[in-house]
């Protein structure tokens, strides 16, 4: 862990990355992880393991607000969020033990981070760029009030993802936004769009809040003054980006978001 605080310069800089992400965040809802764990690691030079860690803590700070406003409106399918928490949780940790096992034993993993964050970048792109048509396809049914109970089939299937979910966050920082809820909306076509947000988000605070933890307890992969910079940031650029967000076309930001995130995912897989 590194509770250095940086001089007033790296400090700005570092305010000024989490404005940029912040802001991104705010206007379209996704886009935390993906884009600042590269920007860490591209930009500043900041150890992969290290710009994971901190980005998981800054994930679960700030979406907690988010998911105070979903339950406010009573948009979260608890149900779900306790089935996707019973996969990813332990799997976390799990993930994290493991990793400090490997580091114990001198066993440098850095390689396979960079690989799973190049994996998710460009999953999260395909995403990104499929997301229309899997919204489109949930219009017919845009007016239920909530989902049917999960058979034990599709339960099984969510506490499975949340697995998946758990391992990858833990070692990308990546996935518990976009494409936690792209899944949400393949295994529950009847749960409106507005429960998939407010579920996957519930969901992804708890996942990074723990995986952030294990990184800076067991793995030492925090940096308390990057996140302090970032998060000075991003605070009010999310709320700058939440106020814009229905005045910008959402039709070419997604498509330009996408192509970014897919040439940072080819980048880190390949390279």
């Amino acid at each position: 862990m590194l509770f250095e605080l940086p001089d007033l310069i790296t400090l700005l800089q570092y305010a000024l990355a989490g404005a940029a992400v912040g802001f991104v965040v705010g206007l379209t809802g996704v886009g935390g992880g993906s884009f600042m764990t590269p920007i860490l690691v591209s930009v500043f030079g900041v150890k992969m393991a290290v710009a994971v860690g901190t980005d998981l803590l800054y994930a679960a700070i700030t979406k907690a607000n988010g998911v105070w406003v979903h339950k406010r409106q009573k948009t979260v399918e608890w149900p779900v969020v306790s089935l996707l928490a019973a996969g990813s949780l332990p799997a976390s940790v799990a993930t994290v033990v493991f990793l400090s096992l490997l580091q114990q034993r001198g066993i440098d993993y850095a390689q396979y981070l960079t690989i799973t964050l190049g994996v998710m970048l460009t999953l999260t792109a395909i995403v990104l760029l499929i997301r229309p048509w899997l919204v489109s396809e949930r219009q017919i049914v845009a007016e239920e009030l909530g989902t049917e109970k999960p058979s034990r089939k599709v339960a099984a299937l969510t506490v499975v993802t949340g697995v998946a979910l758990g391992i990858l966050v833990t070692l990308s920082s990546v996935g518990a936004g976009a494409f936690g809820a792209a899944v949400l909306m393949v295994m529950y076509p009847r749960m409106p769009m507005i429960r998939v947000i407010g579920t996957d988000l519930a969901h992804a605070v708890p996942l990074t809040l723990i995986a952030g933890t294990g990184h800076m307890l067991h793995l030492g992969h925090v940096d308390f003054g990057l996140l302090l910079g970032l998060l000075i940031g991003s605070l009010p650029a999310i709320w700058l980006g939440t106020k814009l967000a229905s005045r910008l076309p959402d039709a070419w930001i997604r498509p330009v978001m996408a192509l970014i995130l897919l040439g940072l995912g080819i980048k880190y897989t390949v390279f």
